[in-house]
C-alpha cells in the first residue's frame, strides 16, 4: 500500500530509490556482521527513504531487518516477503498484541482483517492462523478465492466481500460475528469506508484497531477505541523502535516459509527488469494487480551486468 501511493507524494522531492524488498545474495558485509557471509542467498527489508535501495545491481540493508533465503524458496519467492509480511506482523502483535504464532491461543478470539487477500493482509492471515486465532472475518473482494483454501468454516472463519454497499459490508460482519464481542481489527485498507464499516461492529470498550495509512485523524471512530497506526518503517527504529521485534520475526518468517506454514503472496515477473518498474507503479495505481506480488528480476535489464 504505501509504495504505491509514496510515489505520487513525493512530487516535489528529489528522486529517490523507493526499492524496499530485497531478495539475492550477499556480495558483501560490515565489519561487525556475523551472522551472513558473502555468497549467502537472503531476504531483506532495505531502510526506505534512504540510499541503497533494492532498484538497482546492488543494494544495502542491515544484519538486523537481514534474514536467510531457505534453499526450498526462489529469489522471486523471496521478494514477495519482507516489507508486506513484517508489516501484517508489526500490526498483529506489536500494535494488537495478539498471542504470538509460538504461543498460540486456545480461546476463541474473533479477528476482522480487511482486505485480506492484499499481500499485507495474506501474511497476517497467515499468522493468525499459527495463532490459531478464531473466528477470521476477513474482507476481500475479487481475489477472495485466493484464501478461502485458507479457511475453517467448523471455526467460524468467513468472507466478506467489500464490493457491497457499506451497510451490507457491516451487516456481513454482524452475520459473521454473531453474538461474539470484537475486540481486533486490522486494517489493510484504511480507506474508502474500511475502518467506518470495523467502527460499527468493534466493541466501543475494549476494542482495538490498527492501521496502515499514516496521516489521518480516523476522528469517525470513536475515541474509547484504541487506535493505532502500523508503521513497517519502526522495524528501523523510527518513529518507534521495534528493532529487535523486527530481528525476531524476520527469522520467524524465513523458519516458517522452509517449513511450509508461510508462503510468499504469488509472484507475477514485470518484463524488462527495472526498465519494468514504471510499468508496476501503474499497474498498481491503477488496481490491475490482484492477489500477486509484481517482483523485477534486476538481471533481465538491458545492459544489467556489461
Amino acid at each position: 500500500m504505501a509504495n504505491r501511493k509514496r510515489p505520487e507524494g513525493m512530487r516535489d522531492k528529489p528522486p529517490v530509490n523507493q526499492g524496499d524488498d530485497i531478495s539475492g545474495v550477499v556480495h558483501s558485509v560490515g565489519e561487525k556482521v556475523y551472522v551472513f557471509k558473502p555468497g549467502d542467498r537472503v531476504m531483506a527489508f532495505h531502510e526506505m527513504m534512504s540510499p541503497g535501495g533494492s532498484y538497482a545491481e546492488y543494494a544495502l540493508s542491515w544484519e538486523h531487518t537481514t534474514f536467510p533465503l531457505p534453499p526450498n524458496c526462489s529469489f522471486e519467492e523471496g521478494a514477495a516477503i519482507p516489507l508486506a509480511a513484517m508489516t501484517a506482523a508489526c500490526a498483529l502483535y506489536a500494535k494488537l498484541r495478539l498471542p504470538p504464532p509460538f504461543l498460540p491461543t486456545s480461546t476463541p478470539m474473533p479477528l476482522i482483517i480487511y482486505g485480506a487477500s492484499s499481500a499485507v493482509g495474506y501474511y497476517a492471515l497467515q499468522f493468525a492462523l499459527k495463532s490459531n486465532i478464531h473466528p477470521l472475518i476477513c474482507v476481500a473482494g475479487r481475489a477472495a478465492a485466493h484464501i478461502e483454501p485458507l479457511l475453517d468454516q467448523s471455526k467460524g472463519d468467513t468472507i466478506v466481500d467489500y464490493r457491497q454497499e457499506n451497510d451490507k459490508v457491516v451487516a456481513g460482519l454482524r452475520e459473521a460475528l454473531g453474538d461474539k464481542k470484537l475486540e481486533y481489527a486490522f486494517d489493510a485498507v484504511s480507506e474508502k469506508g474500511s475502518y467506518q464499516n470495523i467502527a460499527q461492529v468493534l466493541d466501543h470498550q475494549t476494542g482495538r484497531i490498527t492501521f496502515v495509512l499514516p496521516g489521518k485523524k480516523y476522528d469517525d471512530i470513536p475515541d474509547s477505541i484504541e487506535k493505532t497506526i502500523t508503521r513497517v518503517g519502526d522495524v528501523h527504529g523510527k518513529p518507534d523502535d521495534l528493532r529487535e521485534f523486527g530481528y525476531v520475526y524476520f527469522r520467524y518468517i524465513g523458519k516458517g516459509m522452509a517449513v511450509g506454514w508461510f508462503k510468499a503472496q504469488p509472484q507475477e515477473i514485470v518484463e524488462g527488469g527495472l526498465e519494468g518498474v514504471q510499468k508496476g507503479l501503474e499497474g498498481l495505481k491503477e488496481g490491475r494487480a490482484s492477489a500477486v506480488k509484481y517482483i523485477f528480476r534486476v538481471g533481465d535489464t538491458p545492459g544489467a551486468g556489461s
